[in-house]
């Protein structure tokens, strides 16, 4: 990256990012998607731990890029050692639905999606009980009915966090935007590739066999003039 490469970023309230070959992917990549974009409301615990890096004058906070990679790398490595049939990814809201559900076509986990039923973690005599070892979780705001009977049963929880989203009960944080759909679609690609290198499914330099667009949500524009 130019020197005025990093100059533009900075002024773009991004954190100092070590050189591009550092990250997961392109800086760009991460730009394009909007993973840095948080809201207006600040979780105070986040900004004393480096998560949000800037305020912008419209009063959006900005999310710490170097810190939102390497949250992707300790949460990769983190999954990797638990039976992926004991791994479950859950999303409550719509735009998590499809990136769930890749994350967990290449990593092998259980995704679930949609309502989350009472008792899948708490009550075995449930024909849908599940016996999890790891939870991850999309939003924790939208997902309290999983993160409840997690925290209950003792099961750790990764999270996706945004600058305005609950985290009683999270063991592992990754901040980023978790409401925008190419957001969520290229974090869950990244987790997904990351989880499969450290497991030696994939080498350093490969890739999915997919790109990040078809972890996305398609959205309909049928009457949209």
């Amino acid at each position: 990256m130019s020197n005025e490469e990093r100059k533009e970023s900075r002024e773009e309230g991004l954190a100092p990012v070590p050189p591009q070959e550092e990250l997961l992917v392109a800086i760009e990549r991460y730009l394009a998607a909007g993973v840095r974009l948080g809201t207006r409301v600040s979780n105070a615990y986040l900004q004393r731990r480096g998560f949000i890096f800037s305020v912008r004058p419209d009063g959006l906070r900005i999310l710490n890029l170097r810190k939102i990679d390497e949250r992707i790398r300790i949460a990769a490595k983190m999954i990797a050692r638990y039976d992926p049939e004991k791994v479950v990814a859950y999303s409550a809201k719509p735009y998590g639905f499809r990136p769930v559900e890749m994350f967990c076509k290449f990593v092998r986990c259980r995704a679930i999606t949609g309502r989350f039923v009472p008792g899948t973690f708490t009550n075995p005599n449930l024909n849908h009980y599940i016996e999890a070892d790891l939870l991850i979780s999309t939003d924790p705001k939208a997902d309290t009915q999983a993160i409840e009977e997690a925290a209950k049963m003792g099961i750790p929880i990764i999270a996706l966090v945004d600058t305005d989203t609950p985290i009683d009960y999270v063991d592992l944080m990754i901040p980023c935007n978790n409401k925008g759909r190419r957001s969520l679609a290229l974090i869950y690609w990244l987790l997904a590739r990351q989880v499969l290198r450290v497991r030696g499914e994939l080498k350093e330099n490969e890739d999915l066999p997919v790109p990040p667009e078809e972890f996305e949500v398609k959205v309909s524009i049928e009457g949209v003039l």
